[in-house]
């Protein structure tokens, strides 16, 4: 199997958690284990260790391209390589959209979209553009797709600056009121969340304006539903689910979608889409949860348990509650005693909290993989949009180059959707 590798992440055979039997991706259906999670063992052939399940997922999408026998790691920036040119386009456009009208705001966009993020939501929204403009027989981007992505881009940064002002000024908890510096900023946000909408519906399709405007209440959604279970040892999986899908998956999967809906797809395709964006969102949030226990100070730009501490409780602490009572009673004190909180990190490790949430966040992969399903195989032709009769002159060398290098373009736009999403998470790249 292709080793494809992060910092701080094994991506590896034995980092996915799928035995190494010889045969080529371990084969064929993924087995359920207690309460739902995932066991990643495939059953293929007399060689793979299959354990008991009673129920299964049909088999996912094998990754085109990937050579079993390949060892070299691929980096996240090869890996964008492909969809290098527009977020390029998409850097110099959001610096002038954003600072157009208020030259306030000028200097703000130009730190913001100039910064070494790796873009990865429109670099989404493209990826699935170009994959189903291949499927219905589009040659490029339309100009919908490409200010589709900007406006992502504009969504996800209004709503980092509203988490940092909340995150900052104390809000959450109710400490002390903003002062002006966080009012500005929250203004700032609001503007962009403005201007984002505004391209929105300049769009006009109805059924993207929708699906994207619902990613708005949803940001504020999540917000209160977060705020409300502080320190709530009594949080259910379901809870953490909706509330990760409302701040993260949300606007990922409304993105896919409304990208394929562009790309003029079928119901079934653009449905597909947006099951895989809500699915891979969800694996990159609660993988997210698990880089707070497991990278240092240095790594996340925060301390490790930070999440933790102000009483935000993911993935890896649910699952150590159900074994680790001594941890709702740290908890429950709000860490009032000294090294409470490494003790309560201690306690996520020691009973399997981080294990159970990997095997969450994998088991929300390999659905997304699944939804992949409807995409053509990177090899084969796009369909033709116009039925016209052969030609009988035969085409320059010039045109077959050219042809030949969209074809490329395809195939590789086409295996880096599906290679983003069997990678089972992201880098952390905000």
């Amino acid at each position: 199997m292709m080793s494809l590798t992060f910092p701080g992440a094994d991506l590896s055979q034995r980092g996915l958690g799928v035995s190494s039997c010889g045969c080529p991706w371990n084969g064929g259906s993924l087995k359920i284990h207690r309460r739902g999670m995932l066991l990643y063992r495939r059953e293929s052939t007399a060689r793979c260790q299959v354990s008991s399940a009673s129920a299964q997922i049909p088999p996912v999408f094998e990754i085109p391209g990937a050579e079993p026998s390949s060892t070299a790691p691929v980096s996240v920036s090869s890996l964008l390589d492909v969809v290098g040119d527009d977020l390029k386009v998409l850097n110099k456009n959001l610096q002038s959209i954003v600072g157009a009208e208020n030259p306030l705001l000028l200097a703000a966009a130009e730190q913001i979209f100039s910064a070494g993020g790796k873009r990865m939501r429109p670099a989404l929204v493209f990826l699935v553009s170009r994959a189903t403009a291949h499927l219905t027989g589009l040659t490029d981007l339309t100009t919908q797709h490409r200010r589709l992505a900007e406006i992502v881009e504009m969504i996800h940064t209004a709503s980092l600056i509203h988490d940092d002002v909340l995150d900052d000024s104390g809000m959450r908890r109710g400490d002390h009121p903003p002062d002006v510096r966080h009012a500005s900023r929250h203004l700032a946000g609001d503007y962009m969340f403005a201007q984002s909408s505004w391209y929105l519906a300049n769009l006009e399709n109805i059924e993207v304006i929708k699906l994207i405007s619902q990613v708005i209440k949803d940001f504020a959604s999540g917000e209160i539903k977060q705020a409300s279970t502080l320190f709530n040892c009594d949080i259910a999986l379901e809870d953490y689910l909706m509330k990760s899908y409302y701040k993260t998956a949300s606007l990922i999967a409304a993105s896919a979608k409304s990208a394929a809906i562009f790309s003029g797809a079928g119901g079934d395709v653009c449905t597909q889409m947006f099951e895989f964006g809500r699915n891979l969102g969800l694996s990159f949030q609660i993988v997210d949860d698990i880089l707070d226990f497991t990278r240092s100070a240095e790594q996340l730009g925060k301390p490790a348990g930070a999440d933790l501490a102000k009483g935000n409780l993911t993935a890896p602490v649910i699952f150590a509650l159900e074994k680790e009572p001594r941890l709702r009673a740290i908890i429950d004190s709000e860490f009032a005693d000294g090294g409470s909180l490494e003790a309560a990190i201690d306690l996520v490790y020691s009973s399997g909290g981080i294990d159970r949430a990997l095997d969450l966040a994998r088991e929300k992969a390999l659905l997304a993989i699944h939804s992949l399903r409807c995409l053509p195989p990177p090899n084969s032709e796009p369909p033709s949009r116009t039925s016209s009769a052969p030609s009988s002159t035969r085409p320059s060398n010039e045109e077959e180059e050219e042809e030949e290098e969209e074809e490329d373009g395809a195939r590789k736009n086409l295996n880096f959707v599906h290679l983003c999403v069997h990678l089972h998470c992201w880098h952390k790249s905000e």
